[in-house]
This record gives structure tokens, sequence and C-alpha cells, in this order.
């Protein structure tokens, strides 16, 4: 026997919407499992938890997801991935959870039935409660419905307790509450001020990094954990044309000697790019771009200096990507965000690697244009369409655990709009968060090296004397939040984020 019980709909904000559905009556529907009356009238918002410890984890997951998306789920949003400790039985290898938020038209128990299926299908055995497995999917909420039989209970009943399972939760959630449904799980809370305080209850975002729980994005065969230090990026322009060092580096050995240094100065990534795009560059192809590109990626990955080193390919361009991942890449970087090349995110999904989105309006032929640079709120319109960029590249398969955002200092802002968006980190993490936890949890990139706004602002017109000013800005954004600062000048940008680091550190210590 089980009961079905679905709670009624509001348009309230959250503490109406708190108070209405629990004071409503409630439709009831019950049967027994063998004579389930299957229902395929409307489509309901699920979120489902993943779990895995056994094998290739990440692997594990990808493979669960595309069998999920086969048998009838459409996943809509991603959590981001967490490495923690287990529980309950610890005497087992170190478990990767995160969550996904879909519609299916699959009814309770049919979708519990694919999901066993799954299991079943990627090798899970009964084996110890609680114990290893290679792949582990419940069911956390199912549209407005409470479900409880001898098989199913929606909400999962031990979510209260699980920070591994509440911290994806809350990702697949926005600071907004933005419809029923959403209210309805809210609800469904053991707490009167709905998941947010469920969540809070067990600790919150001050547990992420302690207690054997941390936010992890997967490069190569690595889990970055970007709350440890901020990453130093040096760029190596192998263009006739960037606005700082084009020509410099267009053979293969003065390529080679410039990545040599600034690994030796201390670089986490080398960012390649072969196409410039500063303000009115003219567009090169796919292949002109790959003939520039090849050669020296080839030579560097040959250097034992890059061992432990990542290559970030800086195109937006979906065919210099996928041969550049093919050649060993490890991140693209795409100034438009997908929207120079309506197949970029699409391919990147497949390469399964980190996708950077930045934030530019038009191309760089366009983007300083008067129509281009009109803001009300820059920090909030910025935001507001990198959140669109990234939720596009989350719908064409790029999980929001391999996405990196990027303000885009430089591109379509004027000196004013680049220092307050300097300033405004804070700001734009909060306002994707309005919509999207997980995309407001994503590493940031800052990109404010040599450029203009630094010039006007300090009255240094040439490139290569904006060194200090690159420091103070690098020094501003690692203090408000940037994961990863891109830069010419590492040495003395490395020394900036060190004491930043260390400042950072302190604060955070316990008195």
């Amino acid at each position: 026997m089980f009961l079905f019980k679905q709670l009624l709909p509001t348009k309230r904000g959250l503490g109406g919407a708190l108070n209405h559905f629990r004071g409503s009556s409630f439709r009831f529907f019950s049967s027994s499992p063998e004579t389930f009356v299957e229902l395929h009238s409307q489509e309901q918002e699920v979120v489902i938890a993943l779990g895995s410890n056994v094998g290739n984890r990440l692997h594990n997951f990808n493979e669960a997801l595309q069998l999920m998306k086969k048998s009838g789920i459409n996943i809509t949003r991603h959590a981001c991935l967490y490495e923690t400790a287990p529980a309950y039985v610890t005497d087992q290898p170190q478990f990767l959870n995160s969550a996904v938020r879909g519609v299916t038209k699959l009814w309770p128990h049919e979708l519990l039935g694919v999901l066993k299926k799954i299991e079943r299908d990627m090798g899970r055995t009964a084996g110890i409660r609680y114990g290893p497995r290679p792949i582990d999917l419940d069911i956390l909420f199912y549209g407005k419905f409470r479900v409880d039989s001898d098989v199913l209970t929606v909400p999962h009943e031990r979510i209260w307790e699980r920070p591994f399972v509440m911290a994806p939760l809350m990702d697949l959630l926005g600071t907004d509450v933005e419809n029923d449904t959403v209210a309805c799980w809210h609800s469904l809370s053991i707490h009167s001020g709905g998941l947010f305080e469920s969540w809070e209850k067990l600790g919150g975002e001050r547990i992420i990094g302690k207690d054997g729980m941390k936010r992890v994005l997967p490069i190569g065969n690595d889990l970055w954990d970007w709350s440890l230090k901020t990453s130093v990026m040096g760029i190596l322009n192998l263009t006739p044309d960037s606005f700082s060092d084009g020509g410099k580096f267009q053979s293969v050995e003065a390529a080679v000697s410039q990545v040599r240094l600034m690994i030796s100065e201390g670089a986490d990534m080398i960012d390649l790019g072969a196409q410039s795009t500063r303000p009115m560059a003219s567009r090169i192809s796919p292949q002109e771009e790959l003939d520039r590109l090849i050669p020296v990626l080839e030579a560097i990955l040959k250097m034992p200096e890059m061992n432990g080193k990542l290559i970030s390919v800086d195109t937006f361009y979906s065919e210099v990507a996928s041969e550049a991942v093919s050649k060993g890449a490890h991140i693209i970087n795409d100034v438009s965000g997908g929207q120079l090349d309506p197949n970029m995110t699409k391919v990147v999904a497949g390469l399964g690697v980190p996708y950077v989105a930045m934030h530019m309006r038009g191309d760089p032929s366009t983007m300083q244009s008067s129509e281009n640079l009109q803001y009300d709120d820059v920090c909030k319109q910025v935001a507001s369409e990198l959140y669109s960029r990234v939720k596009e590249a989350e719908l064409s398969g790029i999980p929001s655990w391999r996405i990196i955002i990027d303000p885009g200092l430089g591109f379509s802002k004027g000196t004013e709009h680049n220092l307050e968006l300097l300033m405004g980190l804070p700001s734009i993490r909060a306002e994707i968060a309005r919509k999207s936890l997980s995309m407001s949890h994503s590493p940031v990139l800052l990109g404010s090296s040599r450029k203009k706004f630094l010039g006007e602002t300090c009255t240094r017109p040439t490139a290569s004397e904006r060194d200090p000013a690159t420091v103070a800005s690098v020094t501003a954004g690692v203090l408000g939040g940037a994961n990863i600062v891109r830069v010419h000048n590492v040495r003395d940008n490395l020394d900036a984020v060190k004491l930043c680091d260390a400042m950072l550190k302190y604060k955070r210590s316990p008195a």
C-alpha cells in the first residue's frame, strides 16, 4: 500500500507559501505497487541525488546521467560536485556526491524502477548497507507530491541529517523561490524556515572545506579544490596583434621560452590564445587559428616543466576547442560564452573539460559600441547576462561542476564599468545566487592584466607599463573572491596573490 499526496499550488513568496502548503488539504491516491496506475499526462519536476565511491567516480556520474536521459529524465540543472568522507560505514573510500534537477513523465515508482535498473546495469549489488557502490541514485523530491510506500519515501527520509545530500540539494535552488514546486519542496522541510533553515542547522556554507567535505571541479585526472589557494594563469598570446605582447611569441621557440619563464615564476596554468580579441580585432578562421596554436601546444605538452600544470586554450571556435583538447589541452576559455559559435557548448559538453564562460556583448569588433556599453546597473546586468550564458551551456550538457565564470573586464565595458565590476564580485555572485546557488559557487576567473582601463585610470598609455596597476587590480579581485587571475607578469602578481590568500586565511581562522 502506498500513500500519494499532492500539495496544492500557490503564487505566494516563501513565507506565505510554507504556511499555505502546510495548511492545505491533500489529494490522496492509494494503490499497491502491483496494481499501480501509471499516469503520464503531466511532466513532474524531480530532484535526484548521485553518489559514487567505487571505480572512476566521475565516469560513473557521467554514465548515470546519460542513462537517465535515455530513460525519460530530462536534466535541467546540476549541483556542484563534492568529495566527502563516507558516512555510517566509515572504512571505505571517499565519495563523490552531487544532485540533478530534471523533468520526467515517469510516475514515482516507474522512476524508482528506472534508477534501480541503472544502478544494477552499472554494477551495483546488494552489498553492505551504506557500503561501497559504483553508483547510488535517490529520489529526493518528486513534483509537489509526498510519496510513502513500502519501497519508496519522498522526500527521502534521511535528507535532513546528511550534509553531503543537503549541500547539492541547495545548489539546485536559488535564493529566490522561483515557482510553486520549489516552494512546496521548502514546505516539506522538517524546519519552519524551509530548506534554507535545514541547511543552516547542518552548518550551511561554513562546513564546506571542513569535516571531510569539499567542493571540487574535475580537471584532467584530478579534482581541484579551488578554495585552497588562488591560481595564477599565465597569458601566452600567439597572435601578431594582441594589445600587450602581439608578435612576441609567434615562433615555437619563443613561445616555449616564455612558458618556461612563467612556470619558473610560479604559474599554475598557461592560457594559449591564437586569435586576438582586442577591441576592433578582425576575426581569423578556425584553420588559421589552429595553424598558430597546435605546434606550440604540442611543444609545450612535451616540456618536463609542465608536469602538474594546466593548459587552457582561449578560443570561441568549437573546431579549435575540439582539436586542442584532443591534443591534450585541459580547459576551454571562451570569451563569448558560447555566443560566437552555436556548436561550442555542445562540443565542450562532449569533450568533458572545464569551460570558462566570459561575459561579452557583441564580438571584438562591436563590443565597445555605444549600444553595448549601456548599463543601468553593471554588476546586476553582467551577472544576469552571464547567468543566461551558463544556463544555456548547462542545458547543452555542461554540468555546473565544470563551469568557471568570468565577468569580462575590458569586454563591452567602459573604465567605470570595469572598476565597478572589480569591486563588485560579491554582488555578482549574490545576483547569480538568486537564480542558481550552484552557479554562484563556480570559480571566478579575473582578467584585468594590462588592460586599457588601468592605463586610463593611472595615465599609462603603454600596456607594458601597467603591471603595478595590474597588481593592485589583482589584489582587489582576490580579496573580493576571484579564484583564478589571468596575468602577463606572473612573478609580481603571484606575490600579490600569496599575500591576499594569507590575509583571507587569517580572516577565516577562529579567534
